[in-house]
């Protein structure tokens, strides 16, 4: 157990110690486990924006609350619909749509980065949003399609025959029960976004739209320098919102994830 917890904690500690050594600390050999001169110049750096590091967080944040918000509606609909109806080619179209999970991400860029160029998307935060609810879509309507699943229909048929329709039994009773389910497709969502490199490496070009993941790697890591101080500094700040988000809607999360993979 000593050294498994070892295995998960070490890079975390790595990270954070290095965000608090001046950059050639960060060479030194034998390493430094406890720096001899902490000091948070590093945070200063970032916070002042002297290497790009605002525009990327406000990029991804901008990129990834929309990809959240726009993968929720469309996994909401889709998953109602392939749960509650039954329509011609029903099965493989859902089959289709899981089996694009499956496509390696350097093939399906391809693709997407030929049509965005030909759509005038590259390089802006509308293309960054389709890219990533694109690879996020198939694996949140999947979860939100078992989440219908395990919620009755007499709760429906019973909310029409007091005359609710479709949507309003929609809105006012099933999406309230389904709760978890989306707090964990818009978690699995927004991280996706978050963390994606391949496709927000591949679709931008400009320093002014580039997400957090490209804009560390094209920054702090060069030919013949690297900034490790500043890039972990920087993966400290992003890194804290991530927990923050993690602690407060865990319980929701595990909920929904397990919710979600059961079928009646």
């Amino acid at each position: 157990m000593a050294i498994i917890l070892l295995f998960i904690f070490l890079p975390i500690y790595w990270m954070v110690v290095t965000s608090i050594k001046p950059n050639e600390a960060a060479f030194q050999i034998p390493p430094e486990l406890f720096p001899s001169e902490p000091s948070l110049m590093s945070y200063i750096n970032q916070l002042q924006d002297r290497t790009g590091f605002l525009t990327y967080f406000v990029n991804t944040l901008i990129v990834s609350l929309a990809t959240t918000l726009l993968s929720i509606v469309v996994a909401v609909f889709a998953g109602y619909a392939f749960s509650r109806f039954q329509f011609p080619g029903k099965g493989p179209l859902f089959i289709v749509i899981l089996a694009s999970q499956m496509f390696p991400l350097t093939l399906i860029v391809v693709g997407i980065y030929v049509l965005f160029n030909q759509l005038n998307l590259l390089d802006t935060y509308l293309g960054l949003i389709l890219a990533f609810t694109s690879f996020s879509l198939p694996f949140a309507i999947w979860m939100m399609e078992g989440f219908f699943n395990t919620i009755p229909r007499d709760l429906e048929e019973a909310a029409m025959v007091d005359g609710s329709g479709r949507f309003g039994t929609l809105f006012k009773v099933i999406l309230p029960l389904t709760r978890p389910g989306i707090i964990a497709v818009g978690v699995y969502s927004f991280l996706n976004s978050w963390n994606n490199l391949l496709f927000a490496l591949s679709l931008t070009s400009s320093q002014d739209m580039r997400t957090i993941a490209p804009g560390f790697l094209l920054t702090y890591v060069g030919e013949f320098q690297y900034f490790w101080a500043d890039a972990m500094a920087g993966s400290v700040i992003v890194t804290l919102p991530m927990i923050v988000i993690f602690i407060m809607l865990q319980r929701h999360l595990v909920q929904g994830m397990t919710a979600g993979a059961v079928k009646e």
